[in-house]
């Protein structure tokens, strides 16, 4: 297999005979255009390859282009993971289309091979036809050793069962920039530019805001941008030139997929960050972060860092235990106080999240799941916290929980979970996912007046008499709707309290030990949990279906695509998803009487459907997955389909 070469200067002239429309380069020669309406590409390559920023680069010129999107980011724990290893592979899927669309895709149409390690750990998802381009560059004889390979696959027949694009990236990459100055390894580090430029060529994309991106991310070192920005253009002008690639693709705008407004591409960490900036306005409370970086909800911590013009504080604290000490101390004072982190942060913070239950004051745990038990699998996605944040307390310490279902939702999620827990002063667990986190979607930026007023009145006065006629403060004296007690900034004057995690007497707030009002107390906390206010959960079942089912969280996507398909083939099935999943909507439990199968979908071992069966006392059967991966449509298609016709 063999493709024809230009040289840069050649390949320089024909960027000349290009057209640019929009910023985009189009190209002018006569190969053939061909329409699709959908197309997953996967880039992998080594953790150091830049894979990641090579997938992002081309969801941001997609996004801009206006089809939808889903991606999937998918890279090892370690910081520089071993090179030409498959542990160390890391790879970036992206899923576009002209049409709505609502996952990372099941299986690359495309994938981007940078060494045989990458090829290796993605093969096999790759479907019989799909196209295979392999940087044949790194293709030795010790780095096929490396992974297992006694020949090149390139070469034994092993992938005649796909189109195979066999290019010498670093080799095209270096010959680019022999006039930049760099050093051989320097150049080499740009041949992920390279393979971002061939993908734009062949999939039409923009290329404006990449060569602007570079400029800017590189602006300190215009020679290293410079470069950068060379070799994505020879990748572009390769593509145009060599007789290997005679088709290029077009993948129209997805312009009736979404309601009008203004739209940008957004993750999953990027959206709750902003959601929380946007409750602290609409609530007028400055936000508190206080945080210990953690994977994967570190990037909530650097972006709200970046956000002090509108009031938001951030604190690195030295462990997870001081991270929490510290928002909690920030919401006694009277703030919208956040601590982020992942499951092993949870365990550390539980009982500063027990006293944030005995003091009932507001306060955001989010917490993005991620492979466990212990370290785990940092990088990776699970969701199997929920019992953790539902009960990993001591006590009776009930705690309301909000698990946004794909990236964007994050942005309400976080809204609505701070709207309960200002109103109903309490700990509020926002409970999303590593899935959620790194992948991202077209997101509608909404208006300020579509954002709800979450604006709290502070105590300023005494709120209770005594028997004598003297007016006091009475720090539980409770709200007869939201069961909320008042909230005392401290330093007013005659609102002095105690605090701490002793046991309160009702109404006083002072420490008590008697039976009577501990049991009292307890039940009070509960009942305004259960007393929360939360949407009824709503169903789609457009046939009358005898089979639902029942997601939370990140498996909104795969569940709805399933459904999707199932339907496209004519069967019946009816779905519903959980935002809120304590306290549960009040209609639950009469949606899941009226069906003789209620199928739960789960990446870990079913622990809604232990709640849903000890609450509803349903016999919901659990389909489990915890490999630190999503589900995939045809998957759970197949056992949803097995479900309802068992």
């Amino acid at each position: 297999m063999t493709s024809q070469v230009s040289s840069p200067a050649e390949q320089a002239d024909e960027a000349n005979n290009e057209a640019v429309v929009g910023g985009q380069r189009r190209p002018a020669g006569d190969k053939e255009i061909r329409r699709l309406d959908r197309v997953i590409i996967r880039f992998a390559g080594d953790s150091g390859d830049g894979m990641q920023l090579t997938g992002d680069r081309f969801t941001s010129e997609t996004a801009s282009f206006g089809n939808d999107l889903s991606t999937l980011p998918n890279f090892p724990a370690e910081i520089r993971a071993p090179a030409g290893t498959l542990p160390g592979v890391s790879s970036f899927q992206l899923h576009f289309a002209d049409h709505d669309i609502l996952t990372p895709g099941d299986a690359p149409n495309v994938l981007v091979a940078m060494n045989p390690a990458a090829l290796k750990a993605n093969l096999a998802d790759v479907p019989r036809g799909g196209e295979i381009i392999v940087n044949t560059d790194e293709f030795a004889k010790r780095a096929m050793a490396k992974v297992g390979y006694d020949a090149s696959p390139l070469e034994d027949g092993s992938l005649d069962a796909y189109h195979v694009h066999p290019v010498p990236l670093t080799t095209l990459t270096i010959e680019a920039l022999k006039e930049s100055g760099l050093s051989r390894k320097e150049a080499e580090r740009s041949k992920n530019m390279f393979a971002l430029g061939l993908l734009s060529w062949m999939y039409h994309r923009p290329t404006e805001g990449t060569e602007t991106f570079l400029r800017t991310k590189f602006a300190k070192k215009p020679e290293i941008a410079e470069a950068n920005i060379t070799a994505f253009r020879a990748g572009w002008n390769f593509g145009e030139t060599t007789e290997d690639f005679a088709v290029s693709y077009e993948v129209a705008p997805a312009s009736h997929a979404f309601p009008t407004g203004t739209y940008r591409n957004i993750s999953g960490n990027l959206a709750l960050s902003y959601g929380l900036v946007a409750a602290s306005k609409q609530a007028d409370l400055p936000l508190y972060l206080g945080s210990y970086p953690i994977t994967p909800a570190s990037d909530i911590l650097h972006e709200l860092s970046k956000h002090k013009n509108f009031g938001v504080r951030t604190f690195q604290a030295e462990d997870e235990i001081a991270a929490i000490g510290a928002a909690l101390g920030a919401a006694f004072g009277g703030a919208l106080s956040v601590t982020t982190t992942s499951g092993p942060g949870v365990s550390l913070k539980s009982e500063t999240i027990g006293l944030a239950v005995s003091l009932e004051l507001p306060l955001l745990v989010v917490a993005i799941q991620r492979g466990g038990p212990s370290t785990g699998l940092p990088t990776k996605t699970e969701q199997a916290d929920l019992l953790q944040a539902m009960y990993g307390r001591n006590g009776e310490a009930p705690v309301p929980i909000v698990a946004p279902r794909t990236p964007a939702d994050c942005f309400e999620a976080a809204i609505d979970a701070a709207r309960i827990a200002l109103a109903y002063r309490t700990p509020v667990f926002l409970l999303s996912d590593g899935y959620l986190a790194n992948g991202s979607e077209p997101w509608r930026i909404p208006d300020i007046d579509e954002l709800p007023d979450l604006r709290v009145q502070f105590a300023t006065g005494p709120n209770h008499e005594l028997a004598d006629g003297t007016e006091v403060f009475w720090p539980y004296k409770r709200d007869p709707q939201t069961l909320a007690r008042p909230w005392a900034v401290p330093g007013t004057p005659g609102l002095e309290h105690r605090i701490g995690g002793i046991e309160k007497q009702d109404g006083t707030g002072n420490i008590s030990y008697d039976p009577a009002n501990h049991d009292f107390m307890v039940r009070v906390r509960q009942a305004k949990i259960d007393g929360i206010e939360v949407p009824d959960i709503e169903v789609d079942d457009p046939n009358g279906a005898t089979t639902l089912v029942l997601g939370w969280g990140s498996t909104y996507g795969p569940i709805t695509a399933a459904v999707r398909r199932l339907r496209k083939a004519g069967l019946p099935i009816a779905q519903a998803h959980l935002r809120n999943l304590n306290p549960f909507p009040r209609n639950l439990g009469e949606v899941l009487g009226r069906y003789e199968k209620v199928v739960v979908p789960e990446m870990n071992l079913g622990q809604l459907a232990t709640l849903i069966r000890a609450k509803y006392l349903i016999d919901a059967q659990s389909y489990n997955q915890v490999n630190g991966m999503p589900f995939k449509a045809e998957q759970l298609a197949t056992a949803l389909k097995e479900a309802i016709n068992d």
